[in-house]
């Protein structure tokens, strides 16, 4: 059996912690900090303009937050209901979580997860005289993906933004 001692000097000692601990405060001090997708951007040129996806506990704050990309709905949702996101997602979900994607949301981490989607109808939609939705899942407070829909057969689907807002 070997046993190896190793015996270090309070100035070395003292010297290397210094050391440690000036690399640790410069890392903190210069590595930049990433939210975790609450806000997105505009898109690449314009102005960043900030949306809140959290904090959202009622009824009332999921209007709030439909009214930050400039939607007015009824107060009143026509549907508040709890699903699930499957496990696996199958051409038409798979589809749908592109569209998220395309808003900075992503519902890959919330397969199997019961959540809750609010339905409002939208009545301030630009050019379109139909029956316009607006849905929304929310998840632990936070909303996890949405679109605004038409409900004609060979309607429309797309994110939050306004049609026409989106630099392409």
């Amino acid at each position: 059996m070997f046993i190896y001692s190793l015996r270090a000097s309070t100035i070395k000692l003292v010297g290397v912690i210094c050391v440690a601990l000036t690399v640790l405060i410069a890392l903190i001090a210069f590595v930049p900090t990433y939210a975790i997708s609450s806000q997105t951007s505009a898109g690449a040129g314009d102005t960043a303009v900030g949306y809140t996806y959290d904090k959202i506990k009622s009824t009332e704050d999921v209007v709030s937050f439909l009214s930050q990309f400039g939607w007015e709905v009824n107060a009143t949702p026509v549907e508040v209901k709890t699903v699930t996101i499957p496990a696996e997602f199958d051409k038409v979900f798979a589809a749908y979580n592109e569209l998220q994607k395309e808003q900075g949301l992503n519902l890959s981490k919330y397969k199997n997860k019961d959540v809750t989607r609010y339905t409002f109808a939208v009545t301030n939609y630009p050019d379109y005289e139909g029956t316009v939705y607006a849905n929304v899942l929310v998840y632990r407070n936070r909303v996890i993906a949405g679109d605004i829909c038409s409900a004609d057969v060979s309607g429309f689907v797309h994110g939050f933004e306004k049609p026409g807002s989106q630099v392409g």
